[in-house]
């Protein structure tokens, strides 16, 4: 296995293993990998592994790179969770994506007692929380493995020992300043990729675990980034997703603080690069030079995840989101004079605690002003642990899901009413599938990162397509490709 012209299979690991970062991965990458082998010879077949990722897009690149390890390691890939190594990479946004993981382990124990050898290990967002891994080691003691956030990346080390020690291996890190490049990563899509840019969050939103268990932020040297996209792009992807809790306030904790409106234009830069997106922006400091690098470029999408989360400036300050109302509304209004076709997606939440009917109203106020393309609206979870679980007046849950009822059937009709506007044009877009209903068509995203359907088959995967919209079906289009070749 070479990875980053690193032959694992000629690192003498009768050597000393080393200190520095990633060569001491690549050691632990190296065991494993023979550990691997050996167990395999010893079954008479492959070793599988099973990744179940919870959670947003920062989990879902994290669980690439583990599977990354794991393929460099030896292992086959399997959905199937009676796997030799299971290892679930876990949200803890909200409490019941917590009660879902426990409901899970139950199973997984019991498939353990059937393969003893069996590996399971548990990783991210919900490791850092010390009451979580007090259960684990209360009640599951059956699980190789827990770690959390911040030493992912010493992954490979975990499997060596999880692999030769009978234990429960624990090692949660409060925090960290360290970032280690080049190791692997198995992509999901060939043609577009995940790249993070910053880890954490320093935002401390009063409803908000993720601070917490992220930690604070830190951002990845420019030069860095840039020479990932470089690579990805080398190998065949169009387009790159930038991933950060808020990409607006990349680079600020930098020896030499770069804005994330010049990283953008630097990524722009590369060649055979198609599309750029990121996420998410924080309304607090989305800044001009950021809106004008996104009106003249000709590679960032015309797409822009805003979360509002309260239409209510009374809310919004309780929330801790440092905008209000009229401040959000401007700054769409300078967004749109600059973009007029950008479209506009948000998050939006409920219920949240002293939230009044006025305060509701405020929020479907925002939603008819900005008319957003869509929306993903939540109840409000009590997150044990944030200041917003702590305040007295919670909302009643009937009045909660009657307003969440409410939002939705009025963001659902204005975002019918948007995503048509675009009907009867041509359209540039990316084919990431073969569609699931029906295989005669093919299913791509237009840059506003609406979905399209067309006729076409698997060669056009990963290709960008000329397409005329011949009906707009609510929130996807039905179209008829107009050219064939990459543009």
């Amino acid at each position: 296995m070479i990875y980053q012209n690193i032959d694992l299979d000629q690192i003498d690991l009768n050597c000393p293993v080393p200190e520095e970062e990633p060569e001491r991965q690549y050691y632990y990458m190296a065991l494993a990998r023979s550990l691997v082998r050996e167990k395999s010879r010893e079954l008479g077949r492959p070793l599988y592994a099973c990744t179940q990722t919870f959670g947003c897009q920062m989990n879902a690149r994290d669980s690439e790179k583990l599977e990354g390890i794991l393929e460099a390691i030896g292992y086959e890939k399997t959905e199937s969770e009676k796997a030799d190594f299971v290892i679930y990479n876990t949200c803890t946004v909200r409490e019941n994506a917590n009660l879902r993981v426990y409901g899970r382990l139950g199973q997984l124990g019991k498939y353990k007692k059937k393969n003893p050898h069996m590996i399971i290990a548990l990783c991210g967002c919900m490791m850092q929380e010390p009451q979580v891994v007090e259960k684990l080691k209360k009640s599951y003691r059956f699980i190789n493995l827990i770690f959390g956030t911040h030493n992912l990346y010493r992954f490979a080390e975990y499997v060596a020992r999880a692999l030769t020690e009978d234990s429960m291996i624990i090692d949660i890190w409060k925090d960290t300043d360290q970032i280690v490049e080049n190791l692997p990563v198995d992509r999901k899509y060939s043609f577009k990729s995940g790249v993070n840019i910053m880890f954490g969050c320093n935002n401390f939103c009063s409803y908000c675990i993720v601070p917490y268990v992220r930690g604070r932020e830190r951002s990845r040297k420019p030069e860095e980034i840039l020479q990932e996209i470089r690579r990805l792009v080398s190998d065949g992807v169009v387009e790159v997703m930038l991933l950060g809790q808020n990409v607006n306030s990349y680079g600020k904790n930098l020896e030499q603080p770069v804005s994330f409106a010049k990283l953008l234009l630097e990524v722009e830069k590369t060649e055979g690069l198609k599309r750029i997106r990121f996420m998410t922006s924080h309304p607090k400091d989305l800044s001009e030079e950021l809106i004008e690098v996104m009106a003249k470029s000709k590679k960032v999408c015309r797409h822009l995840h805003l979360p509002l989360q309260s239409g209510s400036s009374r809310i919004l300050k309780r929330m801790n989101r440092r905008y209000t109302k009229e401040q959000y509304l401007e700054l769409v209004e300078r967004i749109r004079k600059a973009m007029p076709d950008i479209s506009l997606t948000t998050d939006i939440i409920v219920g949240f605690p002293g939230e009044t009917e006025e305060d509701f109203q405020e929020t479907l106020d925002v939603v008819r002003r900005v008319r957003f393309d869509s929306a993903f609206t939540f109840q409000y979870s009590r997150r044990t642990g944030t200041p917003a679980a702590a305040m007295d007046d919670q909302i009643p849950p009937e009045v909660v899901k009657d307003r969440f009822d409410r939002l939705l059937e009025e963001v659902q009709k204005i975002a019918k009413e948007v995503c048509s506007r675009d009907v009867h044009t041509v359209q540039e877009v990316l084919v990431e599938s073969i569609n699931e209903q029906d295989a005669s068509l093919v299913t791509g995203r237009m840059s506003n990162n609406t979905l399209v359907h067309f006729p076409g088959d698997s060669s056009l995967i990963g290709t960008l397509q000329k397409v005329y919209l011949t009906e707009c079906k609510g929130f996807y289009y039905m179209g008829t490709p107009v050219a064939t070749e990459e543009k």
